[in-house]
């Protein structure tokens, strides 16, 4: 089962990564940039540039089962 929630996780981190890279337009993305927005400002990309690669270690971390 780890298998499964590792590479699902892997893949929300790269979601958020590329998405920051790019600034989305995609709706949930946007969704997530208001909310942030309000703490972060104008570095909120940047804030989910770093929690997309944080999100990805720590998935593969959980998908060896370490």
């Amino acid at each position: 089962m780890n298998y499964l929630w590792g590479s699902l996780m892997a893949l929300v981190g790269l979601f958020l990564f590329v998405s920051a890279l790019i600034k989305s337009e995609f709706i949930i993305y946007k969704l997530f940039v208001a909310r942030s927005k309000i703490l972060w400002g104008d570095y909120v990309h940047s804030f989910y540039i770093v929690v997309g690669i944080i999100l990805m270690c720590l998935s593969t971390l959980f998908f060896f089962d370490i």
